[in-house]
């Protein structure tokens, strides 16, 4: 794509989300959750690279047991979520702090508030699960104040901006992973090093580092920085897992991966980020169709062929 098209294509990006944020918000919610579920519908009827992978992806976290219409039905629940996640996100800065409280479920909460009671920074690790920007509105509520987490930076960068205003509205504070004043991981480290709370995506892998686990029975890789702030920092590595249920959230919290103690640290992280991944796996594995990863996970687990090359 040339440099005017790639501008271009941007512009109308950005003014397509500004657009949908204004939209949206202005619909009555039954009518906007009817609009998206109708959207995930046709979306995995068009059945583009993004849904075939997502099938592929399916398959594998289900361990192959589903029949093809099944595993079909199961991609379409997955579109549906995923496009619920989409329009809450043009919403979810309309609604209450109450609303969001009395519809949240966040069992193992515990976990975080033993080790903020201890004066530990915390690292929460996430799937791209559920709904993670409402478990993060519920949270900065819980805690009374912000959280930190990292953004990609999108393109064009009005469409960067308005993402960080988005979840800077929320009460996250957010840094850009390139580009910044100051490397993300340092700004990382002070934040934990000083009792603070950061919440990352880990089950993809962006940058060309990484540490290989077992995920659903195959290598796939994960970038092993939550585990190594948490081992910098002295702060908790706990994995949570959100979900959708019924017209509310589920954030599932699991108990803290140790990450601290002898040995080298080039085995202690890749040791941690597996009990991350296997923890993920477990939460995962409850509702599958929450998992919103249309991108490729593992290198020997390619999108499906289209439909057309499959049925002949």
């Amino acid at each position: 794509m040339s440099g005017a098209r790639e501008r271009l294509a941007g512009r109308l990006s950005d003014a397509g989300y500004a657009a949908g944020w204004r939209a949206v918000r202005m619909l009555p919610e039954p009518a906007a959750r009817a609009l998206f579920d109708r959207a995930g519908e046709r979306a995995a009827g068009r059945d583009g690279r993004g849904v075939r992978q997502l099938r592929a992806n399916l398959r594998v976290v289900t361990g192959g047991r589903l029949t093809e219409p099944e595993l079909a039905e199961l991609t379409r629940r997955a579109m549906r979520s995923y496009a619920r996640y989409w329009q809450e996100a043009f919403r979810l800065p309309t609604l209450t702090a109450e609303r969001i409280r009395d519809d949240s479920d966040v069992p193992g909460i515990e976990h975080i508030a033993r080790a903020r009671a201890e004066g530990r920074g915390v690292v929460v690790a996430l799937p791209h699960s559920g709904n993670w920007d409402a478990a993060g509105a519920w949270f900065t509520d819980w805690l009374d104040g912000p959280f930190m987490t990292v953004a990609e930076r999108l393109r064009p960068e009005s469409l960067y901006r308005r993402f960080l205003d988005y979840r800077e509205s929320l009460g996250f504070r957010v840094v850009p992973l390139t580009g910044g004043e100051r490397p993300s991981s340092e700004v990382l480290r002070e934040w934990l090093a000083d009792g603070g709370v950061a919440c990352l995506l880990v089950d993809r892998n962006l940058g060309a580092g990484g540490v290989p686990v077992t995920f659903f029975g195959r290598t796939a890789t994960m970038p092993g920085g939550a585990a190594l702030l948490a081992d910098r920092t002295g702060a908790a590595l706990i994995p949570a897992v959100c979900q959708f249920s019924g017209a509310g959230w589920r954030m599932c919290v699991h108990p803290e991966v140790p990450v601290h103690g002898p040995g080298r640290l080039k085995d202690r992280v890749p040791t941690a980020m597996q009990q991350v991944a296997d923890a993920f796996a477990a939460g995962i594995a409850e509702r599958p169709e929450d998992w919103h990863v249309l991108g490729r996970i593992w290198p020997d687990v390619p999108p499906d062929p289209p439909r057309a090359e499959a049925a002949s």
